[in-house]
């Protein structure tokens, strides 16, 4: 497959998954082929920096920032820390003061799974710009595919056959917890994610707050971890790419940004880790050993803490909200040797530079 290739020799099991809510849809083209990875020759400047303004904080003045669950079914918390679901709100038919409570919700619980979602998944590639566009500016992925014609959806696919994703096949497990592209100067804030294909069983993505795993830790180490910055580097998944491997195209040139091991949200004030071990590099200023020492503990502590972690089980026509400020996630590929595909596409807004937890902190020095 050449860097230009559009994917379209897609497995059978595309159209023997379940592609929307029963009955299963037997079909003879795929539904979304039209969304399938396609990987171009062409290549993008550095990103610029930007001021963002996070819709967030407009919501906190309304006088019901939750208004926008009125006519909502269902909401229940997936866990009293991470995580609500919600049924009964069609999110296409939201106005830009609802997407502000969505915003300030999200902020709040980490993660807000929507069920029923069809109506927003089949309004298509330019809604899907519109509606990312409202929570800040949209990123175009480096290496991954995205539908011909919008490098600014980014997206995932794994079937039998092949992989088009960002994935190690020399581990042991599958789990790989991470923040979006969090080595860009501005990461992502809110994003948007759903599938569009999926296994009848698996495939699930784990997330976990990482304000709350930072809560779990002694107030005397916090102190400690609120003077730290890390490196966080792009290079390693450019050169995946450069190696030939996903879809062999790297658009822009890897970059490498500090940002805190303690940041701060800037609607809620709230304070979160922001270390991951896809992205996350060195501790600046450490010695090798103490800075490997320090990374290990925190993503042990990730990984490990259950209790901080929330499972969202993927259902046809179900849309994922979450903040990368203050979550991490992981997909689960455990689905490899039923030959289902899974597909899915992510809507990544940009938000301001990581703010430091601690007022002061330097993050000029890599």
């Amino acid at each position: 497959m050449s860097a230009t290739n559009t994917i379209t020799e897609v497995s059978d099991a595309v159209a023997t998954v379940t592609l929307r809510s029963p009955p299963v849809e037997q079909e003879s083209e795929y539904r979304y082929s039209h969304l399938l990875p396609h990987f171009s020759d062409d290549r993008y400047p550095p990103l610029a920096p930007f001021n963002h303004v996070d819709p967030g904080s407009r919501a906190l003045s309304h006088p019901n920032p939750r208004a926008f669950l009125n006519g909502a079914s269902s909401v229940v918390e997936l866990t009293p820390i991470l995580g609500t679901e919600v049924t009964g709100i069609n999110l296409a038919e939201l106005d830009s003061t609802g997407r502000d409570q969505v915003a300030l919700e999200v902020a709040r619980r980490g993660l807000v799974v929507f069920r029923d979602q069809q109506d927003f998944i089949d309004r298509g590639p330019d809604f899907y710009l519109e509606w990312g566009r409202h929570f800040g500016r949209l990123h175009i992925h480096p290496t991954s595919g995205h539908p011909a014609g919008y490098p600014h959806i980014h997206l995932v696919y794994r079937d039998l056959k092949s992989s088009f994703n960002f994935e190690h096949d020399d581990s042991i497990t599958s789990t790989l917890w991470h923040s979006d592209v969090s080595y860009e100067l501005q990461p992502p804030g809110l994003t948007t994610f759903f599938l569009l294909a999926q296994p009848q069983a698996g495939g699930d993505t784990l997330f976990t707050s990482q304000v709350a795993a930072l809560k779990r830790l002694s107030p005397q180490f916090v102190a400690f971890l609120r003077t730290l910055k890390a490196l966080h580097s792009g290079v390693e998944q450019a050169e995946f790419s450069r190696a030939g491997r996903r879809g062999g195209t790297v658009r822009r040139e890897p970059v490498e940004n500090v940002h805190p091991v303690i940041r701060k949200h800037p609607v809620t004030g709230e304070e979160a880790l922001y270390v991951n071990r896809q992205f996350t590099r060195r501790i600046v200023g450490l010695k090798r050993e103490e800075s490997e020492t320090i990374l290990k503990f925190l993503y042990d502590h990730i990984d490990k803490s259950a209790d901080n972690q929330a499972r969202v089980k993927w259902r046809p026509n179900t849309v994922v909200l979450w903040d990368n400020r203050i979550t991490a996630h992981s997909a689960i590929v455990d689905f490899k040797e039923t030959g289902e595909a899974r597909h899915g596409a992510r809507i990544t807004p940009q938000a301001e530079r990581p703010i430091a937890a601690l007022d002061g902190l330097d993050l000029s020095s890599k």
